[in-house]
């Protein structure tokens, strides 16, 4: 069996945070589905397009990494890839509580699927997407957040 993970967000913007967490686990699993999903809370700055072809892009090197989209419950989506993990990374411990509960959920509806976390490398526990969008929206620099294959302007 192959050992195939879903790492699902929005991923608007992919940042360095999430960057990370996908170089780190390639070592752990055989293919890494980077999983843009539709979440109904939140509405997009970047086109679905451009957030694929960002983290084409960024994984364009690593053979383990795919991109795909979904919309429904993302254990369903995993059980359609016969992927049996689904990758999260933890910022903070509010995450954890957030992160925990979904996972208990997605386990309760699928007990095949099982969540892997990843805690988030220190230099990038402040990143998120959000903040990210607030810098772009005032006109900041957001170089530094963003993985180097990513130019906004």
């Amino acid at each position: 069996m192959n050992r195939i993970a879903v790492f699902p967000g929005t991923f608007d913007p992919l940042t360095k945070g999430h960057e990370a967490i996908v170089k780190r686990s390639i070592p752990l699993f055989d293919k890494i589905i980077v999983a843009i999903g539709t979440n109904s809370a939140k509405n997009a700055m970047f086109s679905l397009e451009q957030r694929m072809e960002w983290i084409k892009i960024t994984f364009i090197n690593e053979p383990k990494v795919e991109v795909k989209t979904y919309e429904g419950l993302t254990v369903d989506f995993c059980m359609k890839e016969n992927a049996r993990f689904i990758l999260r990374g933890l910022r903070t411990p509010a995450d954890f509580e957030y992160e925990k509960t979904i996972s208990q959920m997605n386990l309760a509806m699928q007990p095949l699927v099982e969540t892997v976390f990843l805690i988030t490398d220190p230099i990038y526990s402040a990143i998120s997407s959000s903040i990210v969008r607030e810098i772009i929206k005032h006109g900041g620099e957001v170089s530094s957040f963003i993985p180097a294959s990513i130019h906004i302007k």
